[in-house]
């Protein structure tokens, strides 16, 4: 019975014994399979970055002068997948900043938040947009911007985290960081000797209002260009904008050349401004009303005539009508309304759509469905009139409002496109005279051909005005330092 058992014990251990050496062995073969397959991997990688490189060597990137349409520039290749190298540099803390004002109005605060954030050597938090404007859009900065590429595109050039660290949320949450807004119109020293030692102190400094707090000129060519980097490159529509932007690119492409009219003749801009040239008296008074219904609307009395003869006010569609006539532009052209509802409605866009029965609206192009994800979100669909305008074959703006400002700067950055900046004070003494019969169709026609020939959008250096930088050109609108002048020699980027 003893001898039994050993021997059944002795043939169990053998077994064990050959299993356990199958195991390894099979463990073994595994083992070197997946070293050979990752061997495999990282060459076909290598070959594919090398080839890759050759094969997108001169395909336009977001940071090149191309003329291509969006639907042509967005191909099947692929993004390049290589990263730039994260800048190394002592953090000095953190900075977020809350965001104010319309889409276009945040993305130029965006750009120099940026920009202050990287020569102040401090971690950004993604920004924050404006929820309780007007508007009341609830977006967040990853429903109109694509955030992954906004942060890895500039890691480069400053850290950008999408909340605070676990442990600084607590204190931030436990009120122990410092908010304030800074100057408007500052040069980099005042962030430098100002703002910076409020962050060493503090560790978490959030700017409460970032619309114009840097100054036009007068500002190191490094820090212009980062500008032009966040706006021309790190600054990308989510892929789902950027879909629908190129669909509505292609449907005007198919019928031909379009023009992009930014009509900016919505009911907020004129209770704002305070414009109501050709509204009734009812319209008149409602448009009072919202004025003084906003208190951050800080001017409350204001004489639409006077404003309007200074050429404050956007045209009306009456006289945007007369003076797209009087330069000539085909009245079969597909004319693009880049804005909100018009105020008055049909009744106010009649002598425009007799004058050019083609206008069109993102609405009237697409179906219902297309825009559901849209409403009640102004700024993505401003964001959608944003890339349709920069691919249009003219832009015309009828007030110079951070739309027309900032889009005209990037279409200058694509190549100078044309874009046909109006001189309202001439225009609306023009539109009067014209009216009562003081001039002619013909000598006024003439006249604004002649005074617009220098306004479409030509290489010129920004007018700086000392002192008074609301009245100087906007950097936004024409980046110069960051432009192919046409009689420069072609610069790699």
């Amino acid at each position: 019975m003893k001898m039994k058992n050993f021997g059944e014990n002795k043939v169990e251990k053998l077994r064990s014994s050959m299993i356990l050496r199958s195991r390894m062995k099979l463990w073994m073969i595994r083992a070197i399979t997946m070293v050979l397959l990752w061997t495999c991997f990282l060459q076909l990688m290598t070959l594919g970055e090398m080839w890759g490189s050759r094969l997108l060597k001169g395909w336009p990137s977001c940071f090149s002068h191309s003329n291509l349409p969006l639907a042509v520039e967005s191909s099947s290749f692929p993004d390049k997948v290589i990263l730039p190298p994260k800048r190394i540099y002592r953090n000095n803390g953190y900075l977020m900043v809350s965001c104010n004002g319309g889409l276009n109005q945040m993305r130029a605060a965006i750009c120099d938040m940026v920009t202050i954030a990287r020569y102040l050597n401090v971690t950004l938090i993604v920004p924050e947009l404006d929820k309780t404007s007007f508007w009341n859009d609830p977006s967040e900065f990853q429903d109109i911007f694509d955030v992954d590429h906004f942060i890895t595109s500039l890691r480069d050039e400053v850290r950008i985290l999408k909340e605070l660290p676990p442990r600084v949320k607590k204190r931030v949450e436990s009120g122990m960081f410092y908010s304030l807004q800074p100057i408007s119109w500052s040069d980099i020293s005042y962030y430098l000797d100002q703002i910076l030692p409020l962050v060493q102190k503090h560790k978490v400094v959030q700017l409460n209002k970032t619309d114009a707090r840097l100054a036009n000129n007068g500002l190191p060519l490094e820090i212009q260009k980062l500008r032009c980097h966040v706006n021309f490159n790190a600054l990308r529509f989510t892929s789902q904008i950027e879909e629908l932007g190129r669909r509505v690119v292609g449907i005007l492409r198919e019928k031909g050349p379009f023009l992009v009219l930014h009509l900016r003749y919505e009911m907020d801009m004129l209770a704002f401004s305070g414009c109501t040239h050709g509204c009734n008296i009812e319209e008149e008074e409602e448009l009072t009303r919202m004025r003084y219904a906003y208190p951050w609307w800080k001017e409350k009395v204001i004489d639409s005539e006077m404003r309007r003869k200074d050429g404050l006010c956007p045209l009306t569609p009456e006289e945007t009508a007369l003076v797209l006539s009087a330069l000539g532009i085909d009245r079969n052209v597909q004319i693009y309304i880049a804005a909100g509802e018009i105020y008055g409605g049909e009744r106010r866009m009649a002598t425009l759509a007799s004058s050019f029965p083609n206008l069109v609206r993102k609405e009237t192009l697409l179906e219902p469905s297309d825009l559901k994800f849209f409403e009640n979100h102004s700024s993505q669909m401003a964001a959608l009139d944003y890339l349709v305008s920069l691919e249009s074959d003219i832009f015309i703006p009828t007030y110079d409002g951070n739309m027309a400002k900032v889009v005209e700067g990037h279409r200058r950055f694509l190549g100078f496109k044309k874009t046909i900046s109006l001189d309202r004070k001439l225009l609306v003494g023009l539109v009067d005279q014209y009216n009562n019969g003081s001039i002619s169709w013909d000598e006024f026609s003439s006249i604004v051909k002649e005074v617009h020939t220098n306004r479409m959008g030509s290489p010129k250096k920004r007018n700086a005005i000392p002192d008074r930088p609301k009245e100087e050109d906007y950097f936004y609108a024409n980046p110069h330092e960051c432009l192919q002048l046409l009689d420069e020699p072609l610069r790699i980027t």
